[in-house]
């Protein structure tokens, strides 16, 4: 029995959830499947369809046919769709929250945040009318106009991470989608159902069929949409090296690339900062959605005169927080999976045996949830070197490790020499040092007093060095850009006195 809005099929007493392929839910021709966990119980909900070669074909042949009527459907009608898309999100974004945190594991207030962030974009894409007009020059030489275009791309492949199931597609598909293209979304497989529901909410808001399409899968649906000669280009965001593999085979492939990378996020606190207020952006930072976040400050880098209080704040904000199931009004949930668990506590045992000093240990949690969750507590380093694994590795969640520095110039010095450069943020009531800190700090996006510094809608998101391989961010006027193509048109309308035969280069007179 198949479900209608989700597509999902009933099959042995679990579901199995396929793909959404030209205005529908299909199931996978493969035969292979995956399990979706629940994180806070450690029971497998369902199963999910991981794509065979010839779903990634399906999917992009929808897309591709689907193109043509889009691109030239008229602005005008694109945005009443994009409107009501818009209206019913909001209507119904609990909804999808509560399905990010059956599969996640963040608490659900988390998750509907999560949600309102991207629908910023969806209210973006709402005035593409504006985002995506050219420029006209009249007489730009003796009976010659000038003008310029901005036109879609084609298909293009979305390829998103576990950690934020409706915003980071969201970062991307409702440009895509607005400018004229249309789309081939891959979520990651362990959360794998927002994306079907959202491709429902799609179908109900009016879009036609083929230009919003959800592919499941694995390695196999990721190297489909890098290779196949149909996508124009591919928006990814996952780890580093993921990221440079994305940016390397799809730009082999002539596409145009964006693929954001991981990140070692720094949050420097310098003598004069209000305590209080970077003690709670620091656990706000570093434990919120259990440390899963591509923008989580991990790296807390402390004035050493301040350090001894700055931990003690933290240490007591840190051990006050309620770990468990997100649908208990807890604090923090768990991590995705059992392996990111492992991980994560392989990391904390590293830390002990390289002698930083443990002062909260989230081994040792115990979490209101039923079952068997994947939780780890909040976790506190002091006197973290820089050699050490908890520092120079992105851990993914929730272990902060304070790094003491003698002050700012070495604090950013240590900032700069970091390989990734995603986020950063600097708390100080001094304004000089504020100024010269987002003048010289290799980071993409900075934050002053700002523990998480994530841009509106209406501005770029996107980092420097290891943590971006290509040179546009996502939304704002960057990712119309990205989705879109300049074409300039000059025109001149027949003339008798057009002057006859004339082989010299034009000039423009």
């Amino acid at each position: 029995m198949t479900d209608t809005l989700t597509g999902t099929v009933e099959t042995t007493g679990l579901e199995t959830l396929g793909h959404w392929i030209d205005g529908g839910p299909v199931g996978g021709t493969g035969g292979r499947t995956g399990e979706v966990t629940d994180p806070a119980t450690g029971r497998v909900s369902r199963r999910v369809a991981l794509a065979s070669e010839d779903d990634v074909e399906a999917a992009v042949s929808a897309a591709r046919a689907a193109f043509p009527g889009w691109r030239d459907t008229s602005l005008a009608r694109r945005t009443q769709v994009l409107f009501r898309f818009r209206e019913l999100l909001n209507e119904r974004k609990p909804e999808l929250a509560e399905i990010i945190t059956a599969e996640h594991g963040k608490v659900l207030s988390d998750a509907l945040g999560e949600v309102s962030r991207g629908q910023e974009i969806v209210e973006l894409a709402c005035g593409i009318n504006h985002l995506v007009k050219g420029m006209h020059t009249e007489n730009a030489s003796t009976g010659v106009d000038v003008h310029s275009l901005r036109q879609p791309l084609g298909v293009v492949g979305i390829i998103s991470p576990f950690n934020f199931p409706a915003m980071v597609p969201m970062w991307f598909f409702p440009i895509a989608i607005a400018a004229g293209n249309t789309v081939v979304l891959k979520p990651s497989e362990k959360v794998p159902t927002a994306a079907v529901w959202i491709a429902a909410l799609w179908r109900e808001a009016g879009l036609p069929d083929g230009v919003f399409n959800v592919l499941q899968g694995d390695k196999v649906a990721v190297d489909g949409l890098l290779t196949s000669p149909d996508v124009a280009a591919i928006s990814f965001v996952g780890s580093t090296p993921i990221a440079r593999y994305v940016y390397e085979t799809g730009t082999s492939h002539g596409k145009r690339v964006q693929a954001l990378g991981g990140a070692k996020n720094h949050m420097l606190v310098l003598p004069d900062a209000d305590l209080d207020q970077a003690a709670d952006s620091a656990v706000n930072a570093g434990f919120g959605s259990a440390g899963e976040r591509c923008m989580a400050v991990s790296a807390l880098v402390v004035v050493d005169t301040v350090a001894d209080d700055l931990v003690a704040r933290v240490a007591e904000r840190a051990r006050s927080l309620r770990t468990g199931d997100g649908r208990r009004g807890c604090d923090m949930g768990p991590l995705v999976t059992r392996a990111a668990q492992d991980r994560v506590t392989g990391y904390i045992d590293a830390g002990v045996a390289a002698g930083a000093e443990l002062v909260v240990d989230g081994r040792e949690v115990e979490p209101d949830a039923d079952g068997d969750g994947f939780f780890v507590g909040p976790t506190l380093f002091d006197r973290v070197g820089t050699d050490m694994s908890i520092y120079t590795d992105e851990i993914f969640g929730p272990v902060l490790s304070v790094v003491r520095v003698r002050g700012f110039d070495e604090g950013l010095d240590l900032i700069n020499a970091n390989p990734y450069g995603n986020g950063v943020s600097v708390f100080t009531n001094d304004g000089g040092a504020a100024r010269r800190f987002e003048n010289e700090v290799q980071v993409g996006m900075v934050g002053i007093n700002v523990p998480v510094p994530v841009p509106v809608g209406y501005y770029s998101f996107g980092g420097w060095k290891s943590s971006l391989f290509g040179d546009t961010h996502a939304h704002g006027v960057e990712g119309v850009h990205f989705y879109t193509r300049g074409k300039v048109v000059t025109t001149r309308w027949a003339d008798p006195a057009h002057g006859g035969v004339d082989l010299g280069f034009p000039q423009n007179v």
